[in-house]
């Protein structure tokens, strides 16, 4: 009889937890049914945050309980700084907010920009589609091709905002390599730089990762339209082959360890959030219906013909980079930031 008794209690509990997670899932779905969930880009169309932007929330919702209708909205400003802010302090708590903005905005108010009212180890995070490399490019026009090129003439570059790998990542170069890079700020996005290099208004852009080149300007590296200078990330691409990771051209433990601090954005190169405080079974509705979508056959033929990395890389992962980041030691947190100013 005990043997019976504790078989039903098994039998009994199992079920209940079976109905209860049948419950939740009725919920979820009862909420965003027949609702809008918008995804905002921190940037102009057209340019790698836009492109995968637009894939994803062709998909996305089919994965979502409900089904909701998921639009594109752009919402460029400062870089995507306006829209960081925006997603953190005034956007809806319910789920039916998403947005993607430069990765490195994320590092922000660690380097002290007064200016981001956020702190990106509180947003509820889906993940990212892919890691990426970033480079810094010349047009051919230039005459420069190489580091020791630009190390001995200057080159002008766009900038999407003066807090973003878009200059970051030149201006450390510039102080701890020796570069000529010359900024200039002010594009709402990394589209309008390219298309502003090739009118010959700017003469090179950083912060491009291969995926975006041969999904904006396919073609361009086989014709010898541009020139890859450097690579920024944690290691190299083999698209590259001789292109030095700036990482390891550095001279000194310290400056390794501040390109280090810049360039671990790159392992969560586009990043998905909504913003803190979404109720706990929405929000790990929304983390489980991302990771389901980037599995899912037809988002990964459309991203193979608009020739799109997909690697995925979960919420957790990005907030343990997050936390490894800030904790990094103060002195090398200071050094990055001087550079910044």
């Amino acid at each position: 009889m005990m043997g019976s008794r504790e078989g039903v209690t098994v039998v009994v509990t199992a079920f209940t937890v079976f109905a209860a997670a049948i419950a939740h899932a009725d919920t979820v779905a009862d909420f965003y049914r027949g609702k809008t969930v918008t995804l905002s880009v921190g940037s102009g169309a057209g340019g790698g945050y836009d492109t995968y932007a637009r894939v994803i929330a062709r998909h996305l919702h089919k994965h979502i309980p409900g089904e909701p209708v998921v639009i594109v909205k752009n919402a460029p400003g400062a870089g995507g700084l306006v829209l960081a802010n925006t997603l953190y302090n005034v956007a809806a708590k319910d789920g039916t907010e998403i947005a993607t903005f430069n990765r490195g905005l994320l590092l922000d108010p660690l380097l002290g920009n007064d200016k981001a009212q956020f702190d990106p180890r509180r947003f509820t995070w889906l993940g990212s589609p892919a890691s990426e490399v970033s480079t810094c490019v010349s047009w051919h026009a230039t005459g420069i091709k190489t580091v020791a090129d630009v190390r001995a003439k200057e080159l002008v570059i766009g900038s999407t905002g003066p807090t973003t790998d878009t200059a970051l990542y030149a201006q450390m170069s510039n102080i701890l390599l020796g570069t000529k890079f010359k900024l200039v700020h002010g594009y709402a996005g990394g589209a309008e730089a390219i298309l502003a290099m090739e009118r010959g208004e700017i003469q090179g852009f950083c912060g491009w990762a291969y995926s975006s080149m041969e999904a904006q300007r396919p073609g361009w590296l086989k014709q010898g339209r541009i020139s890859v200078i450097l690579q920024y990330g944690v290691a190299p691409n083999p698209m590259f082959p001789g292109v030095p990771l700036a990482t390891d051209l550095t001279t000194t433990p310290r400056a390794r360890q501040m390109f280090e601090l810049a360039v671990a954005p790159q392992l969560f190169a586009r990043p998905f959030m909504a913003p803190p405080g979404v109720p706990p079974d929405r929000a790990a509705a929304l983390a489980t219906a991302f990771a389901a979508m980037l599995r899912d056959p037809d988002l990964r033929k459309e991203a193979a013909e608009r020739r799109l990395d997909i690697e995925p890389v979960t919420g957790r992962e990005i907030m343990s980079v997050l936390e490894r980041v800030y904790a990094s030691p103060r002195e090398v947190i200071d050094e990055v930031k001087s550079i910044m100013k």
